[in-house]
Parts: C-alpha cells; structure tokens; sequence
C-alpha cells in the first residue's frame, strides 16, 4: 500500500484539483484550517497564500510537484481525473473525488447527451477504484446531489438570479418531485471527513442535503429568500413547454431540456445513511439566503 510521506512530523501533504471551483474553494479553506500543506493546479496563474501553493496545469500532467502526499483531492470532472490518476505516478495512500448522482439520474435519460454523461461517470469510477486497487490506495468517490450555497451553481442560483430580475418565476404545475439540494461546506467538510474513516475506502457515497423537499417548495424557499419576494406562478405543462420551446428559440434555458423538464416531476433523492453511518454525514437543512445565489 502506498504510504505518501514517511517522516511523521512533518505537516500533511494534499493535491488539489478544482481548488477554485465551489465545493474546492471551501476544501482548500479547511485543509489550511487544518495544518495541512497545500498544493493546487490551475489553469491560470494563481496567488500563493500561506500553507497554498498554486502550480499552473491542468489534468494532462503539465505541471511540476510529484509529491509525495498524504491525499489528492479532485474537485472537477471526474472522468479527466480519472484518467489521469491511472496514469500517474503520484504517490499517495488516500484519494477522494467528486463525481456526481447523475450517474444514475441520467443514465436512461431520453437526451443521448445525458446518457453519455452517466456512461462517462460510471466508467470513470471504475477506472479510479480499479487504479486505486492495484496501488493499495484508498479511494473514495462522493456523488453530490443538487449543488448550492456559492452563488456558482447552475440550477438553484439561476432561479434566483432569473426571479430577481423579473420579479416572478413560471413552473409547471406537475412540478412536484422530491428533491436534496445540499451545501457546498457540507460537500467540503464531508471530502476531509472521509479520511478519518478506514471504511470509506474504495466506496461511492451520495450526498444529498439535510431536508427532502418537492420541486415547487425548493423554488419558494429560494424566493421567499429574495428582497422583493419574487411570485412563483404554477402553469400548466404545455404552456410552459410552449414557453419553453420560445426561450430555446431566443437562446435562452439551454439546460432545460424534455428530459430535465421531465425530471421536475420526479423524486429524485437518494439514500444518505451510508454516509452517516460510515463518516459521520450529518448536512444542514435547505434554508437559503440571497448571498447563498450571490445576491
């Protein structure tokens, strides 16, 4: 098994990848909190600060520091993660990676795009854990639920930041599937957490927020956040697809696609209990304020 460093007082070693993304900001904040000694890889030149160090790269292995660690953390795309560790050579007894539930939320999606994305997902996990394996490292691979709490998120802030600006936000009526959103300092406490827990070594754990909520309470929570308090107004589904289908015609809501429209009636949680009983997951309940969306 790998054993990363061997002199016992000398301070932790991470590698970070997407340490400026949401959930990798509030990871690199508490591994400095913690002592540890950071080193992050970025795309664009970056400022050092004490405990951080930046080196300009990316995933093709174009950067300088080849450890040894006492962890790597990956914050982006799982699937260039994945790749990469299986051909590196870093030394490092424990691994723990960001993937995503959309490996089983989209894996029969009627979108070609969003299958593709489940099968790149699910590859990518087996290819860390089979890379993973053949070191004696421990890996673990966290799939977050519906991401909020950094103003940086593609779901939740969008409906903010779109109420704040019209003064009302349209759903279908059928709108009503459950939903998990969770807390980026949940997902970055959770990260730190898995290391000191030997039986979350070479598992996938989902992580959802502290609260099951339908899709339309989810949207009036977001709302009643915001000064003025937007309307929420429920129309039915083909008017909203009609509506939809002019927004596509003026290169609006690109996201919203049939099968995420589809989706909004769904329940889409998933079982934590594996993550609290494990690594002690406890995330905090949805109770959302405009800095949450960058407000």
């Amino acid at each position: 098994m790998e054993t990363g460093r061997h002199d016992e007082n000398a301070p932790r070693r991470a590698l970070v990848f997407g340490g400026s993304g949401q959930i990798g900001e509030r990871l690199l904040a508490g591994l400095l909190a913690g002592g540890w000694q950071v080193c992050a890889v970025s795309r664009g030149p970056r400022a050092a600060a004490p405990g951080l160090a930046w080196r300009q790269g990316d995933l093709s292995g174009d950067w300088q520091d080849a450890g040894p660690f006492d962890a790597v953390f990956s914050c982006g795309p799982l699937d260039h993660f994945a790749r990469w560790y299986a051909a590196s050579a870093i030394a490092a007894p424990r691994v723990v990676a960001f993937g995503s539930t959309s490996v089983e939320v989209k894996e029969a999606s009627s979108e070609p795009a969003e299958r593709d994305v489940a099968r790149r997902l699910r590859e990518a996990e087996a290819t860390l854990f089979a890379a993973a394996r053949e070191r004696g490292v421990a890996a673990t691979v966290l799939r977050p639920t519906l991401v909020y709490g950094a103003g940086r998120d593609a779901t939740l802030t969008a409906i903010a930041r779109l109420a704040a600006r019209t003064g009302v936000f349209v759903l279908p009526a059928a709108a009503d599937g459950l939903r998990q959103p969770v807390h980026v300092q949940d997902l970055a406490d959770a990260a730190l957490q898995v290391l000191r827990h030997p039986a979350t070594a070479g598992r996938a754990y989902a992580l959802g927020g502290g609260e099951r909520l339908g899709y339309a309470d989810m949207v009036r929570r977001v709302l009643a956040a915001l000064q003025p308090q937007p309307r929420l107004l429920r129309v039915p589904a083909p008017l909203f697809r009609a509506a939809l289908a002019l927004a596509h015609a003026a290169g609006r809501l690109r996201g919203m696609n049939a099968a995420a429209l589809a989706r909004m009636r769904e329940p889409l949680v998933f079982d934590i209990g594996p993550a609290q009983r494990d690594f002690g997951y406890a995330p905090r309940p949805f109770r959302p304020s405009p800095d949450m969306f960058g407000l």
